[in-house]
């Protein structure tokens, strides 16, 4: 099916309810891997981090690492899930070349959190609650490049190249129930639940779960039922998708696809199938098997895990501020709508803010110039915020300077741009480029009487009652010394030589 043989999306929603089921893979951020102790630092030359036991060399044996089943727990309570008492790994078995045992140790019919939920926001306030069936703990597989095709996939290639450091690195795998009654948001409500559980995560500091690095990836799960049917439809997979525009463009892709197919009298095909980022559409990949086609059975050489409840709660009780608890208390002490509140979101502003408060400027300061100015600066060279070569810190200081009245807007605009241009602190930038503000009344009455003398029929108007006609006078004195007079001051000291009365 080409782009052109869709649905519109009206028509989707006028026939079929969608049904997801989204599956999220984390990479943790342990030091070594899941089941040995080989390095999992990212840059290292390909098949250095690697060990017999991670190969699947006959006669390794594998160990648990305790921090990734530590990681595992506090994520599984983040989701409100409960936390087994007692649970195994499984072998995963099938062929591929980036698994060099030939199987995955995983977890199958007993996971170590299952049964919770996560309660996303919408971008309209609206608090939509996804249900989590479970969260189990896994290792990730190796690296396929592909070789001399035209789309780096498998299919056109001449020959592979197999990294096996990823191969082991622990991975959490979070399955969501499947969502029913998004309706028309299914696709917003994809992205924002990929979103609300990648800022969870961060917050656990159990992983940096950078999607453009693959240390989180989504699987979206889609099919659409009948209005009036009770029973779900086929569902296809689509793989790896690594971005949260990308979550929820797939997510809108195959509702339409599903519906041209299914309009046309056709079958949907169980199926796994690849995203691609330049026009939004997915392919196919290969048939999906079921659980019964991997023949999983308890892994042999792995103990069971059975974490303490001690243990548990105390690390319940050590859980951070949950993120979107944080966002909502933020939002009221800084006194800000939802809306303004998404802007700060969309802007990846947020952390930045906060840590702009941390350093000591207020809230309304530290908003102003993250999505005023510095906001502007990113979206010209299409950076992140983040990225942008100034610090929280740095910005406090320059909201401390302007509080002071050492500098007023504009030359708060100028230091911020020295410093993005690498010439230093604020206050080396202030003293280098001579930024600022003139407060002193000499230099002010001397540019005050200039401007007065060149200016007559103004201040004849202001000695006559039109005391808002000083502001042409003070744009003059401004002007006059390159902006870098005390406005304020100099309204006054117009008024005081024009004996008026402010």
């Amino acid at each position: 099916m080409t782009v052109t043989d869709l649905v519109s999306y009206e028509d989707v929603l006028a026939s079929y309810e969608p049904v997801m089921g989204l599956e999220v893979h984390v990479e943790l951020g342990t030091k070594t891997k899941m089941f040995c102790g080989c390095s999992t630092t990212l840059g290292a030359e390909p098949n250095t981090q690697t060990c017999p036991t991670c190969l699947g060399l006959p006669g390794s044996l594998p160990v648990v690492n305790a921090t990734a089943v530590e990681s595992a727990i506090k994520i599984g309570l983040a989701l409100n899930c409960e936390i087994a008492q007692w649970c195994r790994f499984a072998r995963k078995n099938y062929f591929y070349p980036d698994m060099p045992k030939n199987f995955q140790t995983s977890q199958y019919d007993e996971p170590i959190a299952f049964d919770g939920y996560l309660d996303v926001q919408l971008e309209d306030g609206e608090v939509f609650r996804v249900e989590i069936e479970r969260a189990h703990m896994e290792e990730d597989t190796g690296k396929s490049t592909h070789i001399g095709g035209a789309t780096g996939r498998i299919h056109g290639a001449s020959h592979s190249l197999l990294d096996y450091n990823r191969a082991g690195i622990p991975l959490i795998e979070i399955v969501t129930k499947p969502i029913t009654g998004a309706g028309a948001r299914a696709p917003e409500v994809a992205r924002a639940y990929v979103a609300e559980l990648r800022e969870l995560i961060r917050a656990l500091d159990v992983s940096e779960a950078r999607m453009e690095m693959g240390q989180m990836r989504c699987d979206v799960n889609l099919s659409l039922m009948p209005h009036g049917s009770e029973k779900f439809g086929t569902r296809s997979e689509t793989k790896n998708v690594n971005s949260l525009r990308s979550v929820e463009r797939a997510t809108r892709f195959e509702m339409q696809r599903h519906a041209g197919v299914l309009n046309d009298g056709g079958v949907i095909v169980q199926e796994t199938r690849h995203f691609h980022e330049d026009d939004g559409s997915t392919t196919s990949g290969r048939v999906k098997e079921e659980a019964e086609d991997y023949r999983y059975f308890p892994e042999p050489d792995l103990v069971p895990v059975a974490p303490a409840r001690e243990w548990v709660e105390e690390l319940r009780a050590g859980l951070p501020e949950l993120p979107r608890l944080r966002r909502n208390r933020l939002r009221e002490e800084w006194g800000i709508s939802q809306h303004e509140m998404q802007s700060v979101l969309n802007a990846g502003a947020l952390d930045l803010i906060v840590a702009t408060i941390d350093a000591g400027a207020p809230a309304d300061q530290a908003r102003k110039w993250w999505m005023g100015e510095l906001a502007r600066r990113a979206n010209e060279e299409g950076a992140d915020l983040a990225s942008l070569p100034i610090t929280p810190e740095q910005v406090a200081r320059v909201c401390a300077l302007v509080a002071e009245g050492s500098l007023n807007d504009k030359l708060a605009r100028q230091t911020i741009e020295g410093v993005l241009a690498g010439e230093g602190s604020p206050d080396e930038v202030v003293d280098k480029r001579g930024l600022k503000v003139v407060s002193d009344d000499g230099a002010l009455g001397a540019a005050v009487d200039e401007a007065i003398a060149a200016n007559a029929a103004v201040a004849d108007k202001i000695r006559g009652g039109k005391v808002a006609a000083a502001g042409a006078l003070v744009g003059a004195v401004m002007k006059a010394t390159r902006g870098q007079a005390d406005a304020a001051r100099v309204r006054e000291l117009i008024l005081e030589k024009l004996g008026v009365q402010g």
